[in-house]
């Protein structure tokens, strides 16, 4: 009810002084509404100039419909519906009255979950940032299973969310406890649920052999039912903030051992929620231990096992890093079985390489044994091959062979010495050299060097410089053709001969 002295005030000011509604509210103090109810504006106001009808008002059923059974639908997208229809008002006007309208949020209310001791527990994964591994940056990921009757938790760290990881894990976990809950609730993960229609679920093959070796009921949670797997996801949270944050660590290793610790001293020393009693988590696992189903004599084989073959170089890739095979093996059909710390390759049941498993990226792990044995073919191989070299540019090489052989001499270090020889003096020398100690039945590559030594001498020539090289046989055993440098020593002639002009 507006006061006579305030509403005369305001008529005067309108009509009198000619004060606009704004002027005269800011004057007063008072409402927009309030003005123009005391001036009674709609008596004078002119009909033509009246606010016309809303673009927007013939699209307000379907707005209002759309909302009903949609009403988290967003304005933006209300307004790519109608547009289409006709509509060709501004996004910010439907804004407004799908605000004025949206139906209110419904607040659902949930049942307390509660759980029998050794009857459930609830398993996802935690993403915790990345770690770098040398040149590579993986994901850190935490594996993370809690009891729900004890709220005991055990938790890993690793540097993928692979199957023969989410295995590996489990297989801890049940360790871990000293028994195996009846059944174990997952979130829709892909490594636990290939598909899903409804209540109809397909479990992945290799999550159903786990579960029968340890006989337990793997339980998916129903779609956008969060709150099911609370206990983990709190359990989680909890190990981030109260754990990780501020944390140091030099590996993945460093970092599980802390965890275990701060799991021992820190979250089992913590009273279980909602406990009448009191008891502390390490306590309620101590009573929950004889209701988990027994361990399996055996524990379940988690790791990684699948065909793989090696190209033209003895070696098979694995997550970015090549590991060395016998070099008889390439191209064959070989099985990789790769664990948390150790890689093998297998030829049928015998194993034929093992190795440390690399983190990294673009390593090559290697055995020696491997280059060795690849060396040596290589080195026979070449050795072959030098013989036809040496009797192809070199006359009497044949002669001189054949005599080493009949006197039991090691044709092979004779060969690599003459070859080395042939790339030092060229062939013409070489052979002549040949000849000499063949003439004064000096059977040995040594003889032929020294003949090569005295005519250098005689000739005034210096001698040729010797290279070391280094152990690794793969630069060791390279063979490189050297080419003539009297192209060379005839450039540097004639430059000496412009400098005298």
């Amino acid at each position: 009810m507006i006061p006579e002295e305030l509403r005369s005030r305001m008529r005067r000011l309108f009509f009198a002084e000619h004060w606009k509604v704004g002027t005269i509210c800011a004057e007063l103090g008072v409402h927009h509404d309030t003005v123009t109810h005391a001036i009674e504006a709609s008596r004078f106001i002119n009909v033509k100039y009246r606010a016309q009808t809303s673009v927007l008002e013939p699209y307000k059923s379907f707005v209002q419909l759309t909302l009903k059974d949609h009403p988290k639908l967003l304005a933006t997208r209300l307004f790519d519906m109608i547009t289409p229809r006709g509509y060709t008002g501004s996004v910010v006007q439907l804004r407004r009255y799908v605000r004025a309208i949206r139906p209110p949020a419904h607040q659902e209310a949930f049942f307390r979950l509660r759980t029998l001791p050794g009857e459930q527990a609830q398993v996802d994964w935690g993403c915790f940032g990345t770690i770098l591994i040398g040149k590579a940056k993986r994901a850190l990921s935490c594996f993370v299973m809690v009891l729900g009757w004890s709220r005991a938790v055990f938790a890993c760290f690793t540097l993928d969310q692979t199957l023969e990881s989410f295995v590996r894990c489990h297989v801890r976990a049940f360790e871990w406890f000293g028994g195996v809950p009846r059944a174990l609730l997952y979130d829709n993960l892909k490594t636990a649920v290939l598909e899903r229609q409804g209540d109809l679920i397909r479990f992945h093959p290799r999550l159903l052999e786990l579960a029968g070796h340890y006989h337990f009921a793997p339980k998916p949670c129903a779609p956008y039912r969060g709150n099911e797997k609370g206990k983990v996801e709190r359990a989680i949270r909890y190990l981030r903030y109260s754990f990780f944050d501020a944390r140091t660590f030099s590996s993945v290793d460093d970092l599980n051992a802390q965890l275990a610790t701060w799991i021992e001293t820190v979250a089992h020393t913590r009273q279980v929620p909602a406990d009448p009693e009191g008891r502390q988590v390490a306590e309620a696992l101590t009573e929950e231990r004889p209701r988990l189903l027994p361990l399996p004599q055996y524990p379940f084989e988690s790791d990684l096992v699948r065909p793989a073959a090696s190209g033209k170089t003895p070696y098979i890739r694995l997550d970015l890093n090549d590991y060395s095979i016998p070099h008889t093996l390439v191209k064959k059909p070989l099985t990789l079985i790769a664990s948390e710390k150790e890689v093998r390759l297998a030829d049928g049941d015998h194993v034929v390489a093992r190795h440390r498993r690399s983190y990294d990226r673009l390593q090559i792990v290697e055995e020696p044994a491997h280059l060795a044995a690849l060396a040596e073919q290589k080195r026979h191989a070449h050795e072959l091959r030098g013989r036809d070299r040496l009797r192809s540019v070199c006359g009497h090489a044949e002669a001189f062979l054949g005599a080493i052989a009949l006197r039991g001499g090691h044709l092979g270090g004779t060969t690599s010495r003459l070859l080395k020889l042939l790339d030092r003096f060229g062939a013409v020398p070489l052979d002549a050299a040949i000849a000499d100690a063949l003439g004064r039945g000096a059977l040995s590559a040594q003889s032929v060097a020294h003949v090569l030594d005295q005519a250098q001498r005689a000739a005034g020539a210096l001698p040729p410089l010797e290279h070391p090289l280094p152990e690794d046989p793969r630069a060791r055993d390279l063979r490189v053709t050297p080419h003539a440098l009297g192209r060379y020593d005839g450039l540097a002639a004639a430059k000496t001969e412009g400098d005298h002009e």
